[in-house]
């Protein structure tokens, strides 16, 4: 029951840091951009739930569902626009750029929300969970965990059926081929921007049921999220779900066998994704491509 446990808690983990990873999976994927303000988007969705919370009450956290992936996706619009835009092809500098401006950002929500942690309070709904004989299953954890679920099936429907999403695969399979084919590389960009700071924005919904809302919540949740989209192949949505899961349910089992707890956990997540990538350099799944020739 004790191995049932820690399953449990490793899939609600995974879900949580699948969150986390899925813009990346895009952003990092399709354009090469080292996004460290990407933390960022998340604590700006929980933010979002924080500021709804006296309007919507109990509720806030479905109601800041939605404008939390417009309000994170728009920052991430802008710092395409303004500032990343003028730095493709060169991942380092955007790497220095990125990180200036998750420190702007920080303090910016310190100078608006104050530096002490806030708390949102979860619908009535989400107290409590699942018995299952000696198991217990907490509804918020069960909530998360349907939300990453949703995520990943409405990115793939994306993916698949629209235009833009088809778009999208193309210009990650090969930018030039893409261009000369007609499809608007900048634009398709910037709405791959939006969609994966947006899904930023839906992480940081999430992480207010699971404690409170600080100015350095995305910086917990950053390194861990740049390990699954890497282990899991760059721009490849399949390898970062196998990837945020396997990690998940790693990380558990590791803090409850060791009495270390959290800090060693993390420490063998990544010495076993270091000694993976020395085995597999590109990830689970490698993106294909048609080459120019």
């Amino acid at each position: 029951m004790g191995a049932l446990n820690q399953l449990v808690i490793g899939a609600s983990i995974g879900a949580v840091l699948l969150l986390a990873a899925l813009g990346l999976t895009f952003t990092f994927g399709q354009m090469g951009v080292i996004n460290m303000a990407h933390g960022e988007f998340i604590m700006a969705g929980a933010y979002t739930a924080y500021v709804l919370q006296p309007l919507a009450g109990g509720q806030a956290v479905l109601a800041a569902l939605p404008v939390a992936f417009v309000v994170a996706g728009l920052l991430g619009l802008v710092l395409e626009r303004v500032l990343i835009r003028r730095f493709y092809g060169r991942p380092l500098d955007t790497l220095l750029l990125t990180f200036g401006v998750s420190l702007i950002l920080q303090q910016l929500a310190r100078d608006i929300f104050g530096a002490p942690n806030v708390q949102v309070r979860a619908p009535g709904w989400l107290t409590g969970g699942v018995d299952l004989g000696g198991l217990r299953i907490p509804y918020n954890r069960i909530f998360i965990l349907v939300l990453a679920v949703g995520c990943v099936v409405g990115i793939s429907w994306y993916l698949a059926r629209l235009k833009q999403g088809r778009r999208m695969r193309a210009v990650m399979q090969n930018r030039q081929l893409a261009a000369v084919s007609g499809v608007a590389t900048e634009r398709v960009d910037q709405l791959t921007f939006f969609v994966g700071s947006g899904l930023a924005g839906l992480a940081g919904v999430a992480l207010t049921l699971i404690g409170p809302v600080g100015p350095t919540l995305g910086s917990a949740y950053i390194v861990d999220a740049f390990l699954v989209v890497v282990a899991g192949g760059l721009g490849q949505l399949r390898g970062a779900v196998i990837a945020a899961f396997t990690l998940g349910v790693l990380n558990s089992f590791v803090e409850f066998w060791t009495a270390n707890g959290a800090s060693f956990a993390k420490v063998v997540v990544f010495a076993v994704v270091i000694g993976f990538l020395q085995v597999r350099p590109q990830g689970m799944f490698v993106l294909r491509s048609r080459a120019l020739s």
